[in-house]
């Protein structure tokens, strides 16, 4: 999205500071929703909002408890916090850019826990006098004493619960904290009529400590996932405020990271981020690239040069102007990216909501006969009372909602923090079932920067007209061409009106004559000459009149990275439009047996459909505008840095340090996460199948039901945080053939 002016009556003047306004009218508003916890409130926020006219989507990030709200011109914004709030939600207006440097709900909660621990203890101290064999005065007085410490505590601390469980309850609906707080209510209004009647038993000790245990449940589960989702947070941080504008009369001026518009003008000193994605036009330094591509080696910067957000200047003086508003840069796509892994609804991910929908129903029903069956069996309601609350308790829908995004999350961090950005999590997902990989040569396999080592007919006149065509296409060898003519002092920089066809070449009128620079095909010629060298030929009114030959050299890690592919038991074939003997020459330098050449865009595509066919699923790796119908026609797709913005808009992975050993260890992590979600779900499902059952037949008390069930979210957690052990990268670049 791109921050521009409001289209007439769009929104109140107070709600324009939180939106972004794309160029065709459209917009995007996010909402902090603090009550947000479990499946349910997902369901419920989302299903309020997308049932809104004109709204085009609403998706709820749960560890962030944000609502990202889409929606068109014929949208009444103002009435959006209105429908929220009928879904049973608090919410207020955030800025989607921006991560809180203060963890509200993280404070609320420790403070929760701190009151409900101190309780708890001293209670407990009361608690073990009456064990002990008090005297009935003695008991009665300890009772009302714990009542005085008790029913603070537990207001207070249980606001978390009650206050959720409220907003739920107030318009028709339940979540997760419902049966908690009927739970811990149950218990303190059992206790309190013991002490009023004069009971020989009061459980305050119990209710407090059930409450501290569940709040520390929640507060782990809370700091966990804040760990888990590092990854956005640190590049959140890496944002500077705003940078300080220089003005035409020579003052500068300090302008919010919000308000930079491109073609703005900045001094960006040595120790200073980029605040957006930006050019240098003056000056010299030395730019620590370590976030963009995690290499330690600083980019020189110069004249001339791209600057991402985020990269640190460590020498020099530059000015720099923007290119893009922070909205766009390349700091805010790679958190969006980050982002998207948690918010994607994967197949696993519909799977677990769907059952956590069903959580609060089937517990209140099951709580209810449990009750009834204990007081049919003679029990008492005492007895049977206890047991419905545990079974109120015990059963817990955070460990099945957690399975899968925990794991995406971790694995979004991990991979970026690996130079690799995954750009949704159903990638992810897709990725784990690979079987094979099909890579592009030019530029992929091979550096992507061929050199012209000779002409037929060696003309200089035929160059400059080659390097002119050449110079209007991003294709390597069209640039190689151009930069061997400018080399010597043959390019002619007028420019020209050029026609590029993907794959097969460019074309112009120059003078009185059809010009075309590209495959033989495309310049009616004919090849014959068997050199392995990469070649294009330049036609004049449809005959070919000269034939340009090129070198590139194969990246350094090619072959460590077919060879990592090859011990995941992923073959790979090498799809190329360029001539046989070129492809075979790098398919054989970096390992890989399968090849073909000559392909076209179409054909690519092609080969795609038959790999899938004759092994599974199948991995794209493309750099060029060619490799864009193949890269969408895989199953999932890897693009380098360097490659065209239109292969990168089609991948599902970039790898910004562009290193091909990226490739494995995407897919070595992918199959991980995959195991892990497994983990996860089967574990939630066989501690729900097992707890319930004890719970039902009275071998749980409500403390131990607490305690069980806070520890199955953090287990779930902690299991989604192995994916951060193990090797990177690295581990490929060491296997050689």
């Amino acid at each position: 999205m791109t921050t521009l002016t409001a289209p007439a009556g769009a929104a109140p003047v107070e709600l324009d500071p939180f939106i972004a306004y794309a160029a065709d009218g459209t917009g995007e508003i996010c909402f902090a929703v603090p009550d947000a916890y479990c499946a349910a409130c997902i369901q419920a926020i989302e299903g309020e909002l997308t049932n809104v006219a004109g709204v085009r989507s609403a998706r709820v990030n749960l560890s962030q408890r944000r609502v990202l709200i889409r929606y068109d011109q014929s949208a009444d914004v103002s009435g959006f916090a209105g429908h929220i709030t009928r879904s049973g939600y608090r919410n207020f207006p955030v800025d989607a850019t921006v991560d809180p440097q203060h963890d509200a709900a993280l404070t609320e909660l420790v403070r929760a826990l701190a009151v409900s621990g101190f309780a708890a203890g001293n209670i407990m101290l009361f608690s073990v006098s009456v064990w002990a064999g008090a005297d009935e005065a003695t008991r009665a007085l300890f009772h009302w004493l714990s009542a005085l410490l008790a029913l603070p505590a537990i207001v207070y601390a249980g606001r978390p619960f009650f206050r959720s469980a409220w907003s739920a309850l107030r318009v028709g609906r339940t979540n997760m904290d419902v049966p908690i707080s009927i739970g811990v209510t149950l218990t303190t209004a059992l206790s309190l009529f013991e002490t009023v009647t004069g009971g020989e038993h009061a459980y305050f000790d119990a209710s407090t400590m059930l409450l501290f245990f569940l709040l520390a449940g929640r507060t782990l589960d809370h700091m966990m996932r804040k760990q888990a989702r590092s990854a956005v947070d640190n590049l959140a941080r890496l944002s500077p405020r705003g940078a300080y504008q220089l003005l035409d009369d020579g003052t500068v001026a300090f302008v919010r990271l919000a308000d930079i518009v491109p073609g703005m003008r900045f001094a960006l000193k040595a120790g200073e981020r980029v605040p957006v994605d930006a050019t240098v036009v003056d000056g010299n330094g030395q730019i620590d690239m370590a976030m963009v591509n995690g290499e330690s080696i600083p980019l020189a910067a110069s004249p001339g040069t791209s600057l991402p957000a985020g990269a640190i200047n460590l020498l020099g003086s530059l000015e720099i102007v923007a290119a893009r508003p922070a909205r766009d840069s390349f700091l805010a796509r790679m958190q969006a990216y980050v982002e998207a892994a948690e918010d994607t609804r994967t197949r696993y991910r519909r799977i677990a909501d769907r059952a956590a929908q069903l959580y609060a129903p089937v517990v209140h029903l099951t709580a209810a006969i449990t009750f009834l069956g204990w007081l049919v069996m003679g029990a008492g309601w005492h007895a049977a009372l206890l047991n419905a609350v545990a079974v109120l308790i015990i059963t817990c829908p955070c460990a099945l909602a957690l399975a899968v995004p925990i794991v995406h999350v971790v694995a979004a961090g991990r991979l970026f923090a690996n130079g690799v950005v995954m750009r949704e999590g159903s990638a992810l997902e897709r990725m784990g079932a690979v079987r094979v990989a099909a890579f592009d040569k030019t530029g992929t396999l091979t550096l992507g920067t061929p050199r012209l080592v000779r002409q037929e007919p060696d003309d200089p006149a035929l160059l400059a007209v080659a390097a002119r065509l050449g110079a209007q296409s991003n294709h390597p060898l069209s640039r190689a061409i151009a930069a061997a003519a400018e080399a010597e002092g043959h390019l002619n920089v007028d420019p020209i009106a050029v026609t590029e066809v993907p794959g097969k070449g460019v074309s112009a009128q120059i003078g009185n004559a059809d010009w075309k620079l590209g495959s033989a095909a495309f310049c009616n010629a004919e090849d014959k000459d068997g050199d392995s060298a990469s070649h294009v030929w330049l036609a004049r009114d449809g005959q070919p009149v000269a034939q340009f030959f090129f070198r590139d050299a194969p990246r350094s890690d090619a072959s460590a990275a077919v060879a990592g592919m090859a011990r995941l038991g992923v073959p790979v074939h090498v799809l190329s439009g360029d001539r046989g003997a070129a492809v075979a020459d790098v398919a054989n330098a970096v390992g890989a047996t399968n090849w073909l050449a000559g392909l076209t865009p179409e054909q690519k595509q092609a080969a795609i459909a038959d790999l899938r066919r004759d092994h599974g699923a199948v991995l794209m790796v493309g750099d060029g505008i060619n490799d864009a119908p193949a890269l969408r026609a895989a199953d999932v797709s890897i693009a380098p840095a360097s490659a065209a913005d239109i292969g990168r808009a089609a991948a599902d992975f970039i790898l910004t340090n562009d290193k091909l050993t990226g490739v494995p260890f995407v897919v070595s992590v992918a199959r991980r996460a995959d195991r892990l979600v497994r983990e996860n779900l089967g574990f939630a499902v066989a501690y729900n199948a097992v707890v319930l059952p004890l719970a039902i037949l009275g071998y749980v008390t409500p403390l131990v039901a607490a305690i069980a069930m806070s520890s199955s979210s953090v287990i779930v957690v902690l299991n989604a945080l192995r994916l951060r052990l193990g090797a990177g990268p690295s581990e490929f670049a060491a296997s050689r053939r």
